[in-house]
Formats: C-alpha cells, sequence, structure tokens
C-alpha cells in the first residue's frame, strides 16, 4: 500500500498489441482512486495526440478535470440522464440495466474529456470536403490511442455516455461550436473483467467476427 491506495499490479501492464486490444475494457466499478504518476499521463495523452488525422487537422483537445466539484455536477446529471432512459425500458430490460453501472466518474483519478474542434486546420480541411464527419472521425481515433495506451500502462478507462452535450459544454466552459465528445474517466484498477460488463450483466452478447465480413459486396 502508499499513500493509502495499492499500487498498480505489473500483471495489468502490457506492451503486446493484440493483448492490450482484446483486454481493453469499459470499465466502471473496478477504479481504485491511485494517482497516476505524471509521466505515465504524458504518455496515454501523448499517444491520443499521435493519432492520425484528416488533413493532419487533431481538431482534438483533452479536458483533465479533477475537480470534485465539477466532476460530482457532472455524476449527478449522469443519474438524470440514467433516470431518463430507465423509464423507456421494458421490465426485462429496466431489471437488467438496473444490475449496470453506468460510471466511475467518482471512483477514478480523474477524467479525460476530449473534444472536437471542426474549425482547426480550416478553412479548407484536406480530405474532409466529400466527408464532413472525418473530423470528428479523427477524434475517436485519438481516444481509441488513448484507452489502449491506458490498458498497456495497467489503466482502466470508462467512456461515459449519459450526458447531454449543452450542460458539459457549460460546465466546462467550452466555447461554443467546440463538440465535447467523448467523457472518460481514467485511473488504475484493481482489475480488468475478462468479460465486458454488459455481456456479464445480460445485456447484449458480442456477435461473432464472421457475421461482419462481407466479401466484394454487401
Amino acid at each position: 500500500m502508499t499513500g493509502g491506495h495499492e499500487q498498480r499490479e505489473p500483471a495489468l501492464m502490457s506492451t503486446d498489441l493484440y493483448d492490450v486490444v482484446h483486454r481493453r475494457r469499459d470499465v466502471r466499478g473496478q477504479f481504485n482512486g491511485a494517482p497516476i504518476p505524471a509521466d505515465v499521463l504524458d504518455r496515454v495523452l501523448g499517444a491520443a495526440h499521435a493519432a492520425p488525422s484528416v488533413g493532419l487537422s487533431q481538431p482534438w483537445d483533452f479536458v483533465l478535470v479533477r475537480d470534485p466539484a465539477l466532476r460530482g455536477a457532472f455524476h449527478d446529471h449522469v443519474r438524470t440522464e440514467r433516470d431518463t432512459f430507465a423509464a423507456t425500458l421494458d421490465a426485462d430490460r429496466a431489471a437488467a440495466f438496473a444490475r449496470i453501472k453506468i460510471d466511475g466518474v467518482l471512483e477514478s483519478t480523474l477524467s479525460v474529456v476530449v473534444t472536437y474542434d471542426p474549425g482547426r486546420g480550416g478553412p479548407a480541411v484536406l480530405g474532409r470536403h466529400a466527408i464532413a464527419d472525418a473530423g470528428l472521425y479523427s477524434v475517436c481515433l485519438a481516444i481509441q490511442n488513448l484507452w489502449l495506451a491506458a490498458t498497456a500502462e495497467g489503466l482502466g478507462v470508462g467512456w461515459v455516455s449519459f450526458y447531454r452535450e449543452p450542460f458539459v459544454r457549460e460546465l466546462l466552459g467550452v466555447p461554443a461550436g467546440i463538440r465535447p465528445v467523448a467523457w472518460l474517466c481514467l485511473g488504475p484498477v484493481t482489475h480488468l473483467e475478462s468479460v465486458p460488463d454488459l455481456e456479464r450483466h445480460g445485456w447484449r452478447r458480442r456477435a461473432p467476427l464472421a457475421d461482419a465480413v462481407h466479401h466484394d459486396r454487401w
């Protein structure tokens, strides 16, 4: 134990790409609140910033949220949105959903909010003229890089999607025109589950690769 927190277990760390890809999980209940060494956080953010982007626009920013008051306000908002979604479910789905923890905002070490600036690299973003969402795809690539790097470092990441963009924009002072794409909980974990939460709790099962592969035409 160090400073009242468990140390990261070396077994959680890996540099093998395929191992990292398949061990990555959307973490909710396994955060232990331990600090993230500054050099580790720099490597994880550096990996995100190294992602490919349309026209080399790098349209992302990373807001590191440590303030307990901000995280508490966001957590309250998430609980409200959870209730809103639960009210749309039938009895069986509501029972399944009730077993699922949807965020680790308060338990994780910090949050990383990833945003998209469509004006970055403009006015003419090379490669975006025919696919307007190419910039948004670029931000998602940065998020995936961050997630895989965090997994390689023995950290967990949880993507919280139960929020309204205007709320997050106002809460964090995000300028008009810039979209908050992902609120990510980040930090050391006790372990990573071998089976994703939504499968463990009976919400959905993963489809086999063969169901998603087509040859030449759909």
